[in-house]
């Protein structure tokens, strides 16, 4: 199920980034955090996609 809005897809795609391990975790917060720890990858593949 792709994001509803921008900022939804956006916080998306930066936890992708982090499970990924491009990006460190560090950078996760609000809502990004939240679907780093309850989401797996695959979840969060579909939900960034435009």
């Amino acid at each position: 199920m792709p994001a509803q809005s921008e900022q939804q897809r956006k916080a998306a795609a930066i936890a992708l980034s982090v499970k990924k391990g491009k990006k460190p975790k560090s950078t996760l917060r609000g809502a990004s955090k939240d679907m780093y720890e309850s989401m797996t990858q695959k979840q969060l593949e579909d939900y960034a996609k435009k």
